[in-house]
């Protein structure tokens, strides 16, 4: 754009006598030339040629990383306080000719010169590897258009579905917690409703996850992952950081919960470095509920282990004891671990009741879809039950892959929606197979997703039918989903076993 255009000044300058390809080629090789033929036409492009310029800067910036970047005092200063106050304060920095800033990377003080000099960023030099940077710096110079920006960026992109616990990793080394920090909220958020066994073991670091849990411990707050598997992923993440040799030993040691329920035999042997664990677990521990792991596995698979402390084994021992061994709900947060998503709504349709409850409003004829926030991805079996409370001329209820999907446009005519119709058929991509009777108000659907198998099965008012045959190009990445138009009403809940 900028080399058309100054191509286009050039042969007004010089009488349309040169041909565009000979002023390519010399803007390749003399674009110091051109630049100061440019000038004046462009105050976003004149500034923007002042970015990082050694030739017009008389500060320099060390960052963290130890990279140095240049600019300008008086037109850092113009455009933040935090730079107003250290270079005209009278201390050493307002004489000195270097500045640095320890906790901020060089990646994100480019992005904060970039928007400072020109008044705006473009999105792609936005990435997962500076976003975080960039908001934190952001937020150091005190500049929250910026901040908004970032922020309106991850939520209308898919950072927060495909890097968030990277994201997550990376915001704790760098934003101290506080309840009201948008940017952390939404992560907490995001990995909370993601299954932990689906995310791979370094992807969440042990400061990370410490967050999510201790910002999820006894709140009313969805969260996605049974207890034990709370405690299972925290302690291989342990183990991981004290060396893959004792993260393999404790592997062996710690089943699925899955594998539990197929009486998986258990391999006794030696854990290599349980005291190195133990330390490494120990920033956790407060923070994971054992009252919600069953007392066999406590008895059976935890406390052999040996990297938990005795007393904090007698303690849910005692607790169980109180409440005649009974375990608690599996699940921390609130029961409904469930919630319709309003940010992936159809317009017509309406959540309420914390998210347990969608409807369509009234007079909207036409099928319209909600997908809810829970994420499942590549390995795990999921069950959860959609309650008909009042039914339309056809429901429909099933999963949907985020990527291409349309919410104002019934589920079953898409590619990447999979549903079961209360007339008793199954529906894909516009491709209808008979499933099981027809049902009605009150009816309870559970639905069964096995993503180790990428398969799907449902049961109608506690009667299971089969996997259905049809569905064999399940993707790795799925949602619950429900299509209605007015009446209709669903409540979406946990699948309690019986």
């Amino acid at each position: 754009m900028v080399t058309k255009l100054i191509v286009k000044v050039t042969r007004r300058k010089l009488n349309n006598k040169i041909p565009n390809f000979l002023l390519l080629c010399l803007f390749e090789n003399k674009k110091n030339i051109f630049s100061k033929m440019m000038k004046g036409y462009s105050l976003e492009y004149d500034l923007g040629l002042l970015i990082n310029n050694p030739k017009y800067s008389d500060i320099e910036i060390l960052c963290e990383d130890e990279k140095k970047l240049y600019g300008c005092r008086a037109i850092l200063a113009a455009r933040s306080e935090v730079f107003d106050r250290l270079f005209y304060n009278g201390m050493k920095e307002s004489y000195d000719n270097q500045i640095s800033f320890p906790e901020i990377n060089s990646s994100g003080m480019k992005i904060i010169l970039d928007y400072i000099y020109t008044g705006s960023i473009k999105e792609e030099s936005l990435n997962k590897d500076n976003i975080i940077e960039a908001y934190y710096a952001a937020d150091f110079f005190q500049l929250l258009d910026l901040q908004d920006f970032i922020m309106k960026f991850i939520e209308n992109t898919n950072y927060t579905e495909n890097y968030s616990p990277e994201l997550l990793s990376r915001a704790a080394e760098k934003i101290p917690f506080s309840d009201d920090n948008i940017l952390l909220n939404l992560l907490i958020e995001t990995v909370a409703n993601t299954p932990l066994n689906t995310i791979e073991l370094g992807r969440l670091s042990i400061t990370a996850l410490q967050y999510l849990l201790s910002c999820t411990y006894e709140k009313e707050k969805p969260f996605a992952t049974p207890e034990y598997e709370v405690f299972r992923y925290s302690a291989n993440l342990a183990a991981k950081q004290v060396s893959n040799i004792t993260y393999k030993s404790l592997v062996k040691r710690l089943p699925t919960l899955e594998e539990l329920e197929n009486s998986k035999q258990i391999e006794i042997k030696r854990i290599y470095n349980n005291k190195k664990i133990a330390k490494e677990l120990e920033p956790l521990i407060k923070f994971i509920d054992f009252r919600r792991i069953k007392g066999q596995i406590l008895a059976d698979i935890i406390d052999p282990l040996d990297i938990i402390s005795t007393k904090v084994i007698l303690d849910v021992y005692r607790q169980k004891a109180r409440l005649n061994n009974t375990d608690s709900n599996e699940f921390r947060g609130t029961l409904n671990n469930y919630v319709w998503d309003k940010s992936a709504c159809g317009s017509k349709l309406i959540v309420e009741d914390n998210g347990k409850v969608v409807y369509a409003q009234n007079g909207w004829y036409n099928l319209q879809n909600v997908r809810s926030k829970m994420t499942f991805e590549n390995k795990g079996i999921f069950e959860w039950d959609v309650i008909i409370e009042k039914i339309c001329e056809n429901i429909w209820v099933g999963i949907c892959a985020s990527e291409n999907f349309n919410y104002e446009n019934f589920a079953g005519f898409q590619p990447t929606g999979w549903v079961l119709g209360s007339n008793g058929n199954c529906l894909n991509s516009n491709n209808w197979s008979n499933y099981c009777p027809s049902f009605g108000d009150g009816t309870k659907i559970t639905v069964h997703l096995d993503m180790n198998k990428r398969t799907c099965a449902f049961s109608v008012n506690g009667k299971r039918y089969s996997e259905i045959s049809e569905w064999n190009n399940l993707p790795s990445k799925l949602h619950p989903v429900v299509s209605l138009r007015y009446p209709g009403r669903f409540r979406i809940k946990p699948h309690q076993k019986v």
